[in-house]
Formats: C-alpha cells, structure tokens, sequence
C-alpha cells in the first residue's frame, strides 16, 4: 500500500493506494475483514456512488442493479435531540442501533450530531459543551489559527445503562432538554429491513426520499491502459506504480465528472486546460450510473458484491463510494475501487481520508 501526500504546512486530505488482487467470492460469506471489504465498512454516512464500466457490460448490470433492485430511501426529517432520545423512537430505532441519522451544519463550525450502530456522537463548542454538562474530549487538529477549541461526546445508547433512571442517561436527557433543546434537521435511514408498526417517525411528519440512479451511455472517450506491470519489491517500479496510479485515478475522476478533456478530438486551448490522457490510451465507449442521498455502507457494499456477480471477469470496472463533507475545507472521504480487466481479479484501490 503506497501513501501520496504532498509535503505542504496544512495537509487536508491523503491519498492511500492498494494493488491487490479479490478473492473468489461467495455471496453468502462475504469477507469483511479484508480490502475492499473493511474500507467501505468504515465509511460512515455516504453521499454519492459511482459506477464506470465499458459499455459492453452495461446491459448484464442494468438487469441486476436497476431493474431487479429498488433504489434506496432515505428520509428527512426535523426532531430535537430530546425527542431521539424518549419515547417509541428511542425503544424502536435507537436501542436496536439498525439506523444511520445525520444533523444538518459544518463540522469546525456547528454543532454537529450523527447516530451509527446506535452510537450517539456529538461535536460541540467549548461553549455548548461546557453548558451541558457531559464528559467528552478535544477534538479536531490543534494549532489551527483562526479556529475556535471543539469536544467530542461520544454516548452508546445500546448499553443496558442508557436507561431512564441511570445517572448517565439522566444527565443526556437533562442536557437535551435544556441546553440542546433547539429543533434540528436530519437525514434519517433504516438499514433495517422491518419497520415498526406503529412507525413513530411517523409523528414527526418526515419527508421520504428516492436515490434514483442517474444513467449515462455511449460516451466516447479515451481509455489508458488498464493493467499494471509492475514489481512492488523494485524501488523503480514502486515509482512507476505511484505515477500510474495518479494519472488513472486522475482519468476515472474525469470520467465521473463527464469531462469533455476526455473525448476524442477534444481542442481545448492549453491556457484553460493542460491535462492529457496518459499515453497509449484507445478509443471506446463507457458508461456510469450514479447514485446521491444519504446511503448506508451496508447498500454500498451489497452493490459491489452484485457489480462483481453481473461483470464478467475479463472486462473491468470502478466502483466509487464517497461520503459527506468533513471539516471545514470541505474535504471527503472516498473510496475508489477498480478491477482490472483479464487479471484474475487484480484491483487497484484508492482511499482519500480527510483530516478533520
């Protein structure tokens, strides 16, 4: 695994690159402990996915991804804390931690709240946390110039302790009743597959929404060479490895964007533009379906597990997964997986983290 970064005073994101190869997969044993599996599983709450293929595979992944599959939901909806944390709400989402929920403003500059595997997290300032009364620690880089102290409180509600009654819990409550009483926005997913019946989100009238996949074909472009003939013990072809890797990422980024620098012909004045497709490249045609809303990872994951059952082993693809801003430049972090075509399943991976 090669680490890009740049040698600059304040970094805000690397790039982590992995040439590797996926074992046979078995879509009841699924591994998870593994790349690609561990990277999508630590993603937290994902904005957009996007799938690049040669257009030849498109009707085999429309069959099993678009027509045989729903597209997602997701939910939006306005509660205050101490609402999430009473009632049938609580006893039927939050204890059983089957759901995913977002609150709206900038992380470095709001107060920000998110639930994971039922895991209550909290970024505060020094100001709010001090008002509530709740035992949490520094958070974010220090000795950033201009940027005001933030806390973490981190609170998992699954534990037989977070009942009302308990210390612990009584002063959460106490907390959200007063000091972080304000209604919120949130985006809301049940990664759940069963539905309370009563729903009691019902009560907060949510508003439902549909990640329908947004489909492009026949786009014709310039496609790089799309192997890897390199040995990870040479020091030169660590090199060789390290600038591949950058100008293919550079060209499934364009690809994702629909960038006109990528087609056949394309005349655009230096002044404007000075990127080149890598030499070598031939001409053919690609596709991409996206996705964008508030996606788990585990629908992240099922998709690349039906991307890699519908694709044929000698053709390619990348599949990237990219989750909301962190921090306050507006970083992400993403995933990027591309297999490589007729190469027993060899795959080149690219996670960008953000520092927060």
């Amino acid at each position: 695994m090669l680490s890009f970064n740049q040698p600059a005073l304040y970094q805000a994101s690397k790039c982590y690159v992995t040439w590797g190869a996926m074992a046979h997969l078995d879509p009841k044993q699924v591994p998870s402990k593994s790349k690609p599996w561990a990277s999508l599983a630590t993603q937290d709450f994902v904005h957009r996915v996007d799938l690049v293929m040669p257009q030849e595979v498109f009707e085999l992944v429309q069959e099993k991804l678009l027509q045989d599959r729903p597209a997602p939901t997701f939910r939006r909806v306005v509660m205050s804390l101490h609402d999430i944390l009473t009632g049938d709400f609580f006893t039927e989402y939050i204890k059983n931690g089957n759901i995913l929920m977002l609150s709206e403003g900038r992380r470095g500059i709001d107060n920000v709240f998110y639930l994971r595997s039922g895991t209550l997290t909290m970024l505060l300032d020094k100001e709010t946390y001090e008002r509530a009364g709740l035992v949490g620690k520094p958070h974010g880089v220090k000795g950033k110039r201009g940027l005001k102290p933030r806390w973490i409180v981190e609170i998992d509600l699954t534990t037989p302790s977070m009942v009302k009654g308990k210390k612990g819990f009584d002063r959460l409550l106490y907390a959200s009743k007063n000091t972080l009483a304000a209604p919120v926005t949130w985006l809301f997913c049940n990664i759940s597959s069963s539905i309370p019946y009563p729903d009691p989100l019902t009560q907060s009238s949510p508003t439902t929404y549909t990640c329908r996949p947004n489909v492009s074909q026949k786009m014709d472009v310039l496609i790089p060479k799309l192997s890897v003939d390199a040995d990870p013990e040479s020091p030169d072809d660590q090199h060789h490895l390290e600038d591949y890797a950058t100008e293919l990422y550079e060209w499934l980024s364009l690809v994702r964007l629909q960038s006109p620098r990528l087609r056949v012909g394309d005349q655009i004045d230096p002044y404007l533009s000075r990127y080149q497709v890598p030499e070598g490249a031939e001409t053919g045609k690609v596709c991409t379906i996206s996705w964008q809303g508030f996606l788990a990872p585990s629908w992240t994951r099922q998709t690349l597990i039906d991307i890699i059952l519908a694709v044929p082993h000698t053709a390619w693809f990348a599949f990237s997964a990219t989750t909301f801003t962190k921090g306050l430049a507006g970083d992400n972090v993403e995933c990027t997986i591309l297999r490589l075509p007729e190469s027993n399943g060899q795959y080149l991976m690219w996670e960008v983290k953000a520092h927060e």
